[in-house]
């Protein structure tokens, strides 16, 4: 699983060999506790085209988005991700948006959860995606599963 773990350098250079005739899926987020839902969504992203790659935020910078520490640190969640048969990359990211990460792979298609609509997914990464026609996709949302819910049933202190 390890080996799907990708940093930016490795990334790009893997990406000028595969992207030629496959379409490059973009998503993202936290991944606190991985669960049905985000495993529907990713399987669903995955559906949209050739290559899925997730990026997940760093631990420091949920501390910075979620005033609080990851449950699960990066490293974790990126295995936890690498271990799904349909997440080919997982990259690592510092920032609070993965908008520089998104201007060197410039996906085919970028995905979001069911939880967010056209007008609440990050209005900066919306105008990128679109100036260069690439898709966004909201993905079907899982009802009834959810982080909070998990952490509230089994964390009821977090």
């Amino acid at each position: 699983m390890k080996e799907k773990i990708k940093t930016k350098e490795e990334l790009i250079n893997i990406l000028n060999k595969e992207r030629k005739n496959k379409n490059i899926i973009w998503t993202n987020g936290c991944f606190y506790l991985i669960h049905d839902g985000h495993k529907n969504y990713l399987k669903e992203a995955r559906s949209y085209g050739d290559i899925l790659i997730v990026g997940i935020n760093s631990d420091s910078s949920i501390k910075k988005l979620k005033n609080r520490n990851p449950i699960k640190n990066e490293y974790e969640r990126a295995l936890d991700l690498a271990a799904l048969p349909y997440v080919n990359y997982v990259i690592i990211f510092n920032e609070l948006s993965p908008l520089k990460i998104l201007k060197l792979i410039k996906p085919s298609v970028y995905v979001k959860g069911g939880d967010y609509t056209i007008d609440t997914i990050n209005q900066e990464e919306r105008r990128f995606i679109e100036s260069y026609g690439a898709e966004i996709k909201i993905t079907q949302l899982t009802k009834g599963v959810s982080t909070t819910k998990l952490l509230q049933n089994e964390m009821p202190y977090f």
